[in-house]
């Protein structure tokens, strides 16, 4: 066979045009010149070391062989030859890319297990004991499904990462529709976690403090809505730190506190005798329209139980990602390690404590019910540690549900000034931030039927959204099970959200906005 000259065969990589040198970024990544559209075409199923194979390099002799073969390893190495926005670099979210799968674990474990786990038996005093346990079974498999597919999609197109949940919807919906379809409920998902964690975190201050002073307590101790306010300062003083990945730390301490609190409240209230006029039967209402609303609102809570899928691609965004090591390798493995500790919460709280509580079950939660039913038969210095875990948890949950939005307020400072964000403007922001929450905390001061509000309004997130962005992106052949499953998944996942906004908003009403929690017995 006639051999080809050397420059002949290194000539041959030129082509593709996504091989463009890269820019460097103050964050560390590499990002290369735009590709033109017509190479983007050509280049669909292109890595930068598939001209670097074995049939390639036969004729080529040992001293190239070895140079190229070392180019294969740097290109590696080095990554998908990643397109970055370099305004990234100055925001909290992309700023820092150094995270694993230990951080991918505490991020998401911080963000799984919260005060909804201590609302579940609500929702299974609405629905009792079958459709309680089948409802949460399903819902937990659905969203851990829907996980799976989020973090695969983070890098579905090569040499884009998608680093935050609306820049995942503008691919798959367009870039107007994903903005409207996704952007309300994500950031309203934020902000209603961090209302109610003010809300929850408030109320349990000051029964640890009520616990701890017992009879010495001034007779002119805080109210409520000043213990709200404690709350919210300590939530902006840690909100100071500056990206996701910083707050790793305090997603450790919001895990572990979280598996600690669950797991005393159930256990507590297991081995706590019951109350005599227990009973499992669904709470009763007046019409079947008010039952089944009472359901519907029930089954917003389970959803509401699942938040945060709103969070995985942003986790996903602090990891550095190449050729050799995609990002997807470590997040699915901590994801999974946390998904299983968030199953050994939620399910023994939901179980535990209805079976102790049945639908005597106030509707601040099961925390409420072992202050309420059992403050005097627990030490106090065991009951005081449950709050005071209960209190750790909410916040560092604020920290990690308010970084999105910290990131969509600095986002609009750089693009308009093409600056960064400077420290006293950061600051202003997350100050600004952390008091609207707490006057929205004020205003709407009930728990359980803003649970329901928010899981029915935010369930597409979590089930539906990421449905329909697998069937836009991958492109399964029509009419496969794979295009049915998923389209129908997504379809299912909406019809869901609008029946428990339904009833969450009539619990919302029907509650006349009077509902107080966590009231002493």
């Amino acid at each position: 066979m006639e051999e080809r000259p050397e420059a002949e065969l290194i000539s041959i990589p030129a082509t593709p045009r996504a091989s463009t040198p890269e820019i460097p970024t103050p964050s560390g990544q590499r990002s290369p010149r735009p590709a033109t559209r017509d190479a983007n075409k050509s280049s669909a199923g292109w890595t930068p070391t598939s001209f670097i194979s074995p049939r390639f390099l036969s004729p080529i002799g040992t001293p190239m062989k070895r140079v190229l073969v070392n180019m294969k390893g740097y290109l590696e190495e080095v990554g998908h030859l990643t397109k970055l926005n370099p305004q990234d670099a100055w925001l909290p979210i992309t700023e820092s890319r150094n995270g694993n799968a230990h951080y991918a674990a505490f991020h998401n474990l911080n963000a799984g297990v919260g005060f909804q786990a201590l609302l579940l038996p609500v929702a299974f005093s609405f629905l009792g004991w079958s459709w309680g346990v089948l409802s949460l079974t399903i819902a937990y498999f659905w969203q851990l499904y829907t996980l799976w597919i989020l973090v695969q999609l983070h890098e579905a197109v090569p040499g884009k990462r998608y680093n935050r949940y609306v820049e995942l919807a503008q691919a798959a919906f367009g870039e107007r529709l994903g903005v409207w379809l996704a952007l309300f409920p994500t950031v309203y998902l934020s902000a209603g976690t961090a209302t109610a964690l003010i809300l929850i975190g408030g109320e349990t201050m000051k029964l640890f403090f009520q616990i701890v002073c017992g009879p010495t307590c001034s007779s002119n101790p805080l109210t409520t809505v000043e213990w709200y306010l404690v709350f919210t300062s300590l939530c902006i003083v840690l909100s100071q730190l500056p990206n996701l990945n910083s707050i790793a730390g305090l997603s450790l301490i919001g895990a572990i506190t979280a598996i600690f609190y669950s797991t005393m409240v159930w256990v507590l209230s297991v081995n706590q005798a019951r109350p005599p006029t227990v009973s499992y039967e669904p709470i009763s209402a007046p019409s079947f329209s008010a039952s089944a609303f009472m359901a519907l609102n029930g089954l917003g809570i389970v959803a509401f139980a699942f938040r945060g899928h709103n969070l995985v691609l942003e986790i996903q965004a602090t990891m550095p990602s190449t050729f050799k090591h995609p990002a997807h390798v470590p997040m699915w493995r901590g994801a999974k390690v946390a998904y299983f500790f968030i199953a050994m919460c939620l399910f023994p709280v939901a179980i535990g404590g209805f079976w102790a509580y049945g639908n005597l079950m106030p509707s601040g939660g099961i925390l409420n019910a072992l202050y309420a039913f059992h403050s005097h038969d627990i030490p106090r210095g065991l009951l005081a540690i449950t709050f005071l875990l209960v209190v750790f948890s909410c916040l560092s949950s604020f920290q990690i549900y308010s970084m999105p939005v910290f990131d969509s307020f600095e986002a609009g400072y750089t693009s308009r000034t093409n600056r960064p964000c400077s420290v006293w403007v950061r600051s202003g922001f997350r100050v600004f931030y952390g008091f609207i929450s707490f006057f929205i905390g004020v205003a709407l001061p009930f728990l359980s039927s803003l649970a329901g509000l928010l899981g029915g309004l935010t369930l597409p997130v979590t089930f539906a959204y990421p449905c329909f962005m697998w069937a836009l992106i991958k492109k399964p052949p029509r009419y496969t099970f794979n295009w049915y499953f998923h389209w129908g998944l997504g379809w299912l996942g909406v019809a869901f959200s609008l029946a428990f906004s339904i009833g969450g908003i009539w619990s919302i009403v029907n509650s006349g906005l009077k509902l107080k929690f966590f009231k002493p017995a």
